[in-house]
Order: structure tokens, then sequence, then C-alpha cells
């Protein structure tokens, strides 16, 4: 039950929209310091992550986050300091994966192909090296033994830089989860903004300002001086509109409508 839903969680890791905030190709060249003293002092730096994964509370700590087999069985509860120290030391590997996978899902972050190729590459040259001892062991040729143990080492180096650029790159993304990049962008405030009103002639000029000289033309299909623009202080509407007398005295016309014409 347990591994269906390791399963589970794999699969669901694949359509996570996040992406780490620097890949494992530009961990070194995003943090350099950094990156040595994971190559060169591994667990330490395994166990102040896993810390502060955890937001320095270690009481919510279970051996490698909850994702093998021995998680809840070992202790973690009365003694979690002890019980972390002795993972990043006996299951250095699982250390770190349980790291990942715990950030990945907090984050909904998903590992790139390219990750995925480095990550890949690093377990299959580790197979192989394991394969070529076990056969150079059987035949018992020393050119052959000699060339398991170079790839042995080619291994192991692959594997130790593997995991140092794989604890920066959790590393970073911890600083972008605590803000240690810097403050955001803030927004600015965008500029007043006039309406038009029934009193102006023309709408106001809104985000630029007009030429010197510049004229505003009439409307399509509008005459030039087209009604006449009534001062604001004389009031809508203009003094002398409608004219007096309206309509005239003679409108209709006598006789107008003919007799017969139906009402």
């Amino acid at each position: 039950m347990a591994s269906q839903q390791h399963i589970e969680k794999m699969q669901l890791r694949q359509n996570f929209r996040n992406f780490w905030h620097a890949d494992l190709f530009t961990t070194i060249q995003s943090d350099t310091p950094y990156c040595c003293f994971a190559l060169w002092c591994a667990p330490c730096v395994s166990y102040m992550l896993r810390k502060r994964a955890l937001y320095d509370d270690m009481s919510r700590y279970t051996c490698c986050a909850g994702y093998m087999p021995c998680s809840g069985r070992c202790g973690e509860s009365k003694y979690p300091e002890l019980c972390l120290a002795t993972e990043v030391l006996c299951c250095f590997g699982n250390s770190v994966a349980s790291t990942r996978f715990l950030l990945q899902d907090e984050f909904n972050i998903q590992t790139t192909q390219c990750d995925n190729c480095i990550i890949g590459f690093m377990f299959c040259l580790q197979q192989l090296a394991c394969i070529f001892s076990i056969i150079a062991l059987i035949v018992g040729n020393s050119e052959l033994r000699e060339a398991s143990q170079l790839l042995s080492c080619l291994a192991d180096f692959v594997y130790c830089t593997v995991c140092a650029c794989m604890q920066t790159q959790h590393k970073i993304e911890m600083d972008k989860r605590d803000g240690k990049f810097g403050p955001q962008p803030v927004m600015g405030v965008p500029s007043a903004q006039q309406m038009s009103r029934f009193d102006h002639a023309v709408p106001p000029f809104v985000g630029y300002a007009p030429q010197p000289g510049y004229a505003p033309q009439p409307a399509y299909g509008q005459p030039y001086g087209y009604p006449p623009a009534a001062p604001p202080s004389q009031g809508y509407p203009a003094p002398g509109y409608p004219p007096a007398a309206y309509p005239p005295a003679s409108y209709p016309p006598p006789g107008y409508p003919p007799s017969g014409y139906p009402k």
C-alpha cells in the first residue's frame, strides 16, 4: 500500500508546473562556494538542508522524510537530531533524495529532462561499474580488474559531483523561498486619468501631452465650428435656445391637412 502511494507521488511530480530556480548545469555558476562546500562536506550540508527544509522544526522530522519503509520506526520523535545525523552518515544518498522530494512536493517542482538525464547517467554508470567489478572478480584478469577500478573511480566522481550540485540546487531553492534574493519588484502606481465631461469640447489627453501648436480635428462628418461651444458659466442649454415663439404662429399652414385626409 505504501509503495503504491510512493509510485503515485512520483507520477504526480511529472505533472508539476514549477521548475527549479537553477538546474544542475548552472548550480556551479550560481553558487560556486557552496557547491565546493557541498562537495567536501556532503553529510554536513545534507543535515543542514534537511533541517532548513523543515523550517528548523525538528518535531516534524521523519527518517528519509517519510519516503522509505523505515520512516517512522527509528525513534525520530524522541531523538530527531540523532536520527538525522545517522541518516546523513549511513544513508547519504537517500537523505539527499528525500530532501529533494520534500521540496518538490511542497513547491510543485518538476525535474527537467536535462536533470533527469544527468541523474540517470549517474545511476547507469554506478551499475556498470558494479557489473564490471563482478566480472573482473570472476575472471581474475588483471587488466579487466584495473579497468573496473578506473570505472568505479569515475562512477564515484560523478556521484559526488552530482550530489554536490543537487544539494546546491536545494539550497538555492530555499534561498528563493526565504526571500534572500532581494525584495520583489513593486508595481508602479498608474498616473491619474481624467474623464471626459459634457462641457469639454474635446476629450482630455490621457497618457501623453499634445505637441506644441497641435489643434484637435473635428470628428468625421462634423462641420467646422458646429455646434458652437458655450462657456460652462452660461449653463445648459445656452441662452436663446430654443428661439422665442416656437413653433411659429403660421404653422401649420391653413387648409392643412386637406379635407378627406384620414386622421
